[in-house]
């Protein structure tokens, strides 16, 4: 299948969900007996379904995770994929994200990053120059876009008072239960200034997925949809809002895929909003920063 794409007013756009690989090769750390194999095999199998837009960082598994992607799209035309990754923010000084952006490059064994993401805010380390670095790096051909992940409105608004680029995306932590953005401001914010909200855990780690709360089975049921589509469905189809989830599992991949062609009523939509049980005003864990 195609993956739908969103466009903002400037002319920028991207897939409205992908691969994410946190946990993909390990944690922080490389795990030695990781399935290397089955992973890869799971992000081609992703890919051969239609997920053009992978997600990685060089945090995840300290980079072992971009070396598997590597090797799962070895064998496709890059210019057709959608290839993230992120600079953690111990390496946000200027020759640091420079010397992290050329190692994803190296293990990604790619030329170019459709975009780079600051993994979250370091305040103790001056937004100038870290935006000098991705400016730099968008300069040079070595990255399309700039973006962010886990930043406030007031983090946003800095970088990019100091870069002449636009920050397309900000990648936070959003669903059903994680409210953070909307309650913060971010999201309206964002709507307003042409940037995309790129919601990770859109089904929480699978508290979502499953059944057993009375209005996600009720639309379950007037949909024909499954509790994990229903999640990402209402994600997909507000302004400015993409997301992205991890799918090792085919059946889950096949689930995820289910989500995109059809949409609920925006009454329904605004009743997840409003009536959704259990709803926490704070990520639970990465808070914006």
């Amino acid at each position: 299948m195609t993956i739908p794409i969103k466009q903002l007013k400037n002319g920028y756009e991207m897939p409205v969900f992908g691969f994410g690989t946190w946990q993909i090769g390990g944690d922080t750390r490389r795990n030695p007996v990781n399935d290397d194999l089955g992973q890869t095999a799971a992000l081609v199998r992703a890919i051969e379904a239609g997920v053009t837009h992978i997600d990685t960082a060089e945090r995840y598994a300290a980079g072992h995770a971009e070396e598997i992607v590597a090797e799962a799209i070895k064998n496709f035309d890059r210019t057709k994929l959608f290839i993230v990754s992120k600079v953690w923010p111990d390496h946000l000084k200027y020759k640091d994200v420079l010397k992290s952006a050329m190692a994803s490059l190296k293990r990604l064994k790619a030329d170019y990053l459709d975009i780079y993401l600051i993994h979250m805010p370091n305040h103790a380390i001056p937004i100038t120059e870290t935006m000098k670095a991705m400016d730099k790096l968008k300069s040079e051909g070595l990255l399309k876009n700039i973006g962010v992940s886990n930043f406030s409105v007031a983090s946003l608004q800095e970088a990019q008072s100091v870069s002449p680029n636009k920050i397309v995306v900000n990648q936070v932590h959003y669903n059903l239960i994680y409210r953070e953005p909307e309650r913060s401001g971010l999201l309206s914010f964002c709507q307003k200034n042409d940037i995309f909200l790129e919601a990770w855990r859109p089904v929480e780690k699978g508290m979502l997925a499953g059944g057993g709360i009375h209005l996600l089975d009720t639309l379950c049921r007037k949909y024909n949809k499954s509790p994990a589509q229903i999640a990402i469905n209402w994600l997909i189809f507000q302004k400015n809002v993409v997301t992205l989830a991890k799918m090792v599992n085919e059946k889950h991949l096949a689930e995820n895929l289910g989500s995109f062609d059809w949409e609920m009523e925006k009454e329904d939509i605004e009743k997840l909003r409003q009536d959704f049980p259990g709803q926490k005003s704070i990520s639970g864990a990465v808070p914006l920063q």
